[in-house]
């Protein structure tokens, strides 16, 4: 019986393209990028340049990409380096966020916003929950669990309102919007027209090495650094560069931004197939998350009364790969914060399956995944 994996949503594998692009920064171009002599300088020149193609992507300029090892870093970077600056003020986030997000929030003053059931953030709440010493708000541009994809042009079309309201009363404190992307590498990533001040990627959600990531900061926006040390990334992230990962993430989001639309083609039709065929032998299942605007690769589902825990082992008995959430959160056995957020109920939260598709994934696959997810849930 073949494995097959439904959970790209935790990793994915490297693409091959992106190992043969880093491989010579392993072996014969293994220099500094901050040393003095040319080959040193060649090596500076691609990190530069594949920083120039990261900003491309991003309708940013080379100068607002930092390079972090990872989102979780990049996320760190963002929240921490803005709320250092603003110790007494407060950061706003999305209650469905990453626990790389709530847990770096956790260390503020903080408070967090509250979701509809199809975890869409609840505009009218947030609203009233921006006063005038909420200096950063943090909300994630696609769910990792359920796969819903916030309107972040009207989120920032609200803070540009509070910003306004601000310089009426002679206010000066900043108001700044940072999104997790790490997920919606796929979507359009263009900063201007999402409205954002900070945004996360990470290579190892796309195709890319691990450890590898990115946080872009608008032009004026000043944050504290993490670390100090010899100044690399602007002074924001001090250390000797990782330029075969920096050459691997810029390659991977080239090739997931040019074959964006097909891939989101490619991955809706599986997932509606999956879904179709799940559905159609179990009618008592939920499918949670928005139906309407929603990562295409992902399909949460919950059934009333199954032990979520004993489906996954039933399936990997099977070889299907999958997950209740975020692998993280499955690692320290702890409830998702998401289920909770968007008011699931108990019953339905502890028998929930993540099965999130990728690039490799095939029609036959989806056919074979969805008899065994329903041998496994009829026997759980």
């Amino acid at each position: 019986m073949d494995s097959i994996y439904l959970d790209y949503a935790a990793a994915t594998p490297l693409d091959a393209s992106v190992l043969q692009a880093m491989e010579p920064y392993f072996t014969e171009l293994f220099y500094n990028p901050s040393s003095s002599y040319l080959a040193a300088k060649k090596v500076r020149q691609d990190v530069e340049e594949a920083r120039a193609r990261v900003a491309h992507w991003l309708g940013a300029k080379p100068g607002e990409v930092i390079f972090t090892a990872g989102a979780t870093e990049s996320i760190s970077l963002a929240i921490n380096g803005v709320m250092r600056n603003y110790p007494k003020c407060e950061v706003l986030a999305l209650a469905i966020e990453h626990d790389a997000v709530l847990a770096t929030t956790k260390q503020y003053n903080h408070a967090l916003i509250p979701v509809k059931p199809d975890g869409a953030l609840d505009v009218d709440a947030f609203k009233k929950m921006l006063t005038d010493k909420t200096v950063l708000v943090s909300v994630g541009y696609a769910n990792n669990e359920i796969g819903t994809i916030q309107n972040l042009k009207d989120i920032a079309t609200i803070l540009q309102e509070a910003r306004r309201l601000r310089q009426l009363k002679n206010i000066n404190l900043p108001l700044y919007l940072h999104t997790d992307a790490s997920q919606a590498y796929y979507l359009d990533l263009h900063v201007s027209r999402l409205g954002v001040d900070l945004l996360t990627l990470n290579g190892a959600k796309m195709y890319g090495p691990k450890q590898t990531g990115v946080l872009f900061v608008k032009t004026g926006l000043e944050l504290a650094p993490l670390h100090i040390g010899g100044g690399q990334e602007r002074g924001l992230r001090s250390g000797t560069e990782n330029v075969a990962g920096c050459i691997g993430l810029a390659t991977a989001l080239d090739i997931c931004q040019t074959n964006r639309k097909e891939e989101i083609v490619h991955l809706n039709i599986l997932r509606q197939e999956l879904e179709r065929r799940i559905l159609q032998a179990l009618p008592q299942i939920q499918v949670n998350g928005s139906q309407k605007k929603r990562l295409p690769s992902i399909l949460h589902l919950s059934w009333p009364n199954i032990d979520g825990e004993r489906l996954l082992m039933l399936l990997d008995e099977r070889g299907v790969m999958a997950s209740t959430g975020a692998a993280c959160a499955a690692n320290k056995d702890t409830k998702s914060q998401v289920l909770q957020a968007i008011g699931l109920d108990q019953s339905l939260a502890q028998g929930s399956l993540r099965l999130s598709l990728g690039r490799p994934t095939t029609p036959s696959q989806i056919q074979d995944a969805s008899t065994r997810i329903i041998q496994a849930v009829k026997e759980c």
